[in-house]
């Protein structure tokens, strides 16, 4: 019966309210109707293809678990994607003090990298667009990535974060500044905010 009424619906909502009472078709629906976006954002937010589907899992293992939780306040795009948002930034964490700890001290750092590659001729410029944004601060990247490359507005970006308007605009000055330092003034046009569905 509930599962019915989501299907008429179609409705993220109806979907939702089916899950909470145990249909797991319904569950399955919504993890299909919004993987390919998450998947997206949380290979933006690593810049790691290989450690995504386990980031992913985990998003919508915490997200079933929370269905008694979920009161509707935001959608369940935004919903999905500030814990996406949330589980990039432990998994960024996590393999920066693993790398602190094991990695050797003489290895030249990401920026360094970067740097040197952008003289480089036979490297493909999206490849080192990807490097200098990864070199950037966690907070700044993340602000990057949500409003630059997947387009969010600065609303949405503030709201995904859980950060004021405000912080997102400082963030988001300080790591393009940074990104045009690091790659000069031939990447400005790569660093405009992408139009998409989203704004």
């Amino acid at each position: 019966m509930v599962l019915e009424a989501a299907e008429k619906t179609d409705s993220d909502s109806a979907l939702v309210e089916a899950a909470r009472l145990g249909d797991r078709r319904a569950f399955r629906q919504i993890v299909e109707r919004h993987q390919g976006t998450l998947a997206r954002t949380i290979v933006g937010l690593i810049g790691d293809r290989g450690s995504v589907d386990d980031v992913l899992q985990d998003v919508f293992i915490q997200f079933y678990n929370s269905l008694g939780n979920y009161r509707g306040d935001a959608s369940v795009r935004t919903y999905l994607n500030r814990i996406a948002v949330n589980k990039s930034l432990d998994t960024l964490r996590a393999r920066k003090r693993w790398r602190q700890r094991f990695l050797s001290r003489d290895e030249t750092p990401i920026v360094e990298v970067a740097a040197s590659v952008e003289t480089a001729e036979d490297n493909d410029r999206n490849k080192i667009l990807w490097r200098a944004i990864d070199s950037l601060p966690d907070a700044q990247r993340s602000v990057v990535v949500l409003r630059m490359v997947e387009g969010y507005s600065t609303e949405e970006t503030a709201e995904l974060l859980s950060v004021e308007y405000g912080t997102v605009l400082s963030r988001l000055s300080r790591g393009l500044e940074k990104l045009r330092k690091l790659l000069g003034p031939v990447f400005d046009d790569a660093t405009k905010p992408t139009k998409t569905a989203h704004q």
